[in-house]
């Protein structure tokens, strides 16, 4: 029997943002933002806290998490996880409900969009998936409940922080979601800074998890402030073991500043991804399918997530030319806009989009082959060049572009300069162009390469910008085999 919220999300005028353990709304100064479209605004209370109430509520968490977290058995916590996560999929829970009402709201995406997204999402942290991602950083689990012996002798454990602090982004709705569980899965105490864009998922999760396991309550916090505040960001920092960012790379690189030497920081920044398409993609069969597949990575959250395609390189060749593909894109893209609206731009961002697309329009003039598809006043545009263009971030919302080349070898040069901001590529290609192309990427600084389709939705435990996600939070303790073998020496039965 699933319990109602002890608030109405559906009815309340205004959603009241963060979890904060120990504290009553009245000792707490609340700031109102406004979120969404004009005509359908949502009212965001969000908490500010002054450095003591900050400091007040890292002890309880940290003095929490070693009674409710650090002497759980791992295996227990992924349940707890599932059972939350299972609810989350129930659409008839109360808050799974308040997720669909909220958060188009919130964030203007398309509600279709957002329910759909979350199905998607969420079904990567069922309990099976879970323990997949635990496995993929530790081939023994148990070392993050207990010392397990190492080959080599003596023994190791892997020991999550006190306190881990996240920042998340809000480009995306329910991002938190990933580095919040990780932080649980090594039983670490969190404070997580939700972001004015999406406050909305983790600190309903947070709620949420309190009531599943009321023992994990004063565990966790969900808190707010404004970004770039010295006083309030030297505090919290001071407070962490680690401190786990999402951001612009200017707001990382403010953060790591304020970041005592002895605060592990782990930053995810700003991050570019494409698409590859070969001609063995591209028969009269497989041609419209492949389309379909990437107007769909293309739709879906607007692009504003980091593993969102901007360019699509397609080789020639196929019985589906480069101009065709693109030409089946606009269509496949026209059909999704029918089906998920486009979020209301701002100002700036409709300024970004109309600049680029008069820019291609302007080389479709200079250079034969270029054209620009789709109608000024349609939700998207695809352009397409019919020479090698190097990789540039596009203005997002919908707007891709097409590049026919020779041979898919001949994108390396072409990524190069953005080197250091690699991340996603979406491949349709055949088996035996697979690891070929997949080895020259890796060398040219890609970290995922996916099928088209799939760019959006990485699988349980990705390593995300190539990293760990859960082995970068710990740290490992080992008893060396002097100690066991000096141990010896002390028994009682020594003779």
């Amino acid at each position: 029997m699933m319990s109602a919220p002890k608030e109405n999300f559906l009815k309340a005028d205004v959603f009241k943002a963060g979890y904060l353990p120990g504290l009553r709304d009245d000792e707490v100064r609340w700031k109102h933002l406004q979120l969404g479209a004009p005509n359908n605004a949502l009212t965001v209370a969000v908490p500010e806290l002054s450095t003591e109430q900050f400091k007040a509520l890292a002890s309880r968490i940290r003095l929490a998490s070693r009674t409710h977290l650090k002497s759980w058995p791992v295996s227990d916590i992924v349940r707890t996880l599932d059972t939350a996560i299972a609810r989350l999929l129930n659409a008839n829970d109360p808050y799974r409900q308040a997720l669909e009402h909220l958060l188009p709201r919130a964030t203007g995406f398309d509600a279709a969009m957002v329910r759909l997204g979350l199905n998607s999402y969420l079904q990567t942290f069922r309990a099976l998936q879970l323990q997949r991602f635990i496995t993929e950083d530790f081939a023994n689990p148990k070392l993050l409940d207990e010392f397990q012996p190492r080959p080599k002798g003596g023994w190791s454990k892997a020991i999550g922080p006190e306190l881990l602090v996240h920042v998340w982004a809000g480009n995306v709705p329910a991002l938190p979601l990933w580095s919040f569980v990780s932080g649980l899965l090594v039983k670490a105490g969190t404070i997580g800074k939700i972001s004015s864009a999406e406050p909305i998922f983790a600190s309903l999760f947070a709620r949420l998890l309190a009531e599943v396991e009321p023992r994990w309550a004063d565990c966790f916090a969900v808190v707010w402030w404004q970004g770039g505040d010295d006083v309030l960001e030297r505090c919290v920092f001071a407070e962490a073991e680690v401190v786990l960012a999402y951001g612009g790379n200017t707001a990382l690189r403010s953060m790591q500043d304020r970041m005592p030497v002895t605060t592990r920081f782990l930053s995810h920044g700003h991050k570019l991804s494409f698409g590859m398409v070969s001609n063995a993609a591209l028969s009269v069969l497989r041609g419209q399918s492949t389309a379909r597949a990437a107007a769909l990575d293309v739709a879906r959250w607007d692009q504003q997530g980091c593993y969102s395609p901007q360019v699509f390189y397609v080789q020639r060749g196929g019985q589906v030319q480069p101009l065709e593909f693109a030409q089946l894109m606009a269509s496949e893209l026209a059909a999704l806009t029918a089906k998920f609206t486009r979020r209301t731009l701002t100002l700036e961002e409709a300024a970004s989009v109309a600049s680029w697309r008069k820019q291609h329009e302007f080389e479709s003039l200079r250079q034969i082959g270029h054209q620009v598809l789709g109608d000024a006043a349609q939700a998207f545009t695809v352009a397409y060049a019919d020479t090698p263009q190097t990789l540039l971030p596009g203005p997002l919302n919908r707007c891709v572009l097409v590049v026919a080349l020779n041979s898919l070898q001949d994108v390396m040069p072409l990524i190069e300069p953005q080197r250091a901001y690699l991340q996603t590529v979406g491949l349709a290609a055949a088996p035996e162009e697979l690891l070929a192309l997949g080895d020259a990427l890796g060398q040219a600084g890609v970290t995922r390469i996916c099928a088209l389709g799939a760019m959006t939705s990485p699988e349980a435990g990705w390593h995300h910008d190539g990293r760990f996600s859960l082995l970068d939070l710990v740290r490992m303790v080992d008893i060396d085999p002097s100690a066991e073998l000096a141990a010896e020496r002390f028994t009682g039965y020594e003779l």
